[in-house]
């Protein structure tokens, strides 16, 4: 038995009562092949409920600092996390950036299924904030499919992103393939870059029902 295949037999009947997750649209994720899923991000548990939903093993870039914790709860904390896909990224430096993107894109020449939060980071109000284009230039780079996902609920259940989550309904939901091939080679060129991540938020949008602002969400809270 694999380790996803014990997080889910262990912790998905926990995660399922507390949070009583509502799928919808997994049949739009392809059942092989690279896959992109690009989503909202309202808090820090989206990384453990949306993996889960799946039967595909999803992979996706997280803190180093998650696996790298002391004493039995940061071992835990790490074993759990690699487990459901996360891959361990210092992002602080100047190239984490740059480290992110390469990831993501060995994982699709794999052909497996790379999740990333286009806004990179949460929204600090709730809102959808304006998407950064490293989802466009993997999509270009790569050919592989971009499927928008929307996190519903989960800000209610986990306020403020911190903090041991209350029980409440929350619903994952899963849009059609979306696919770039009229942009092959442009992955260069801003304007192609901003169209298609500005293509995939708007879809984001629809399927999340969030207000849309046109800023960097780092931006936001910089200003807050």
């Amino acid at each position: 038995m694999s380790r996803l295949a014990i997080v889910k037999a262990v912790l998905g009947p926990v995660l399922r009562l507390m949070f009583r997750p509502r799928v919808e649209g997994a049949e739009n994720v392809p059942g092989t092949g690279p896959v992109i899923l690009a989503g909202n991000h309202l808090t820090f548990i989206d990384s453990m409920i949306m993996p889960i939903c799946l039967d595909r093993q999803v992979f996706f870039i997280g803190k180093d600092e998650y696996v790298t914790g002391k004493g039995v709860k940061g071992r835990l904390m790490a074993w759990f996390f690699t487990s459901v896909g996360m891959i361990p990224v210092d992002r602080d430096g100047g190239r984490g950036g740059v480290a992110a993107l390469m990831t993501g894109r060995r994982v699709l020449e794999e052909g497996k299924i790379f999740s990333i939060y286009p806004e990179g980071t949460r929204s600090p109000d709730g809102r959808l904030y304006r998407g950064r284009t490293g989802i466009a230039r993997l999509t270009l780079m790569t050919g592989a499919p971009v499927v928008p996902f929307a996190m519903i609920g989960t800000d209610k259940v986990q306020p403020g992103g911190a903090g041991f989550p209350r029980p409440g309904r929350v619903t994952v939901r899963f849009g059609e393939p979306m696919e770039f091939s009229r942009y092959d080679g442009m992955d260069r060129d801003r304007y192609v870059l901003r169209a298609v991540t500005d293509s995939v938020m708007a879809e984001v949008m629809r399927l999340s029902g969030q207000e849309y602002v046109d800023m960097y969400a780092t931006k936001a809270k910089e200003a807050a």
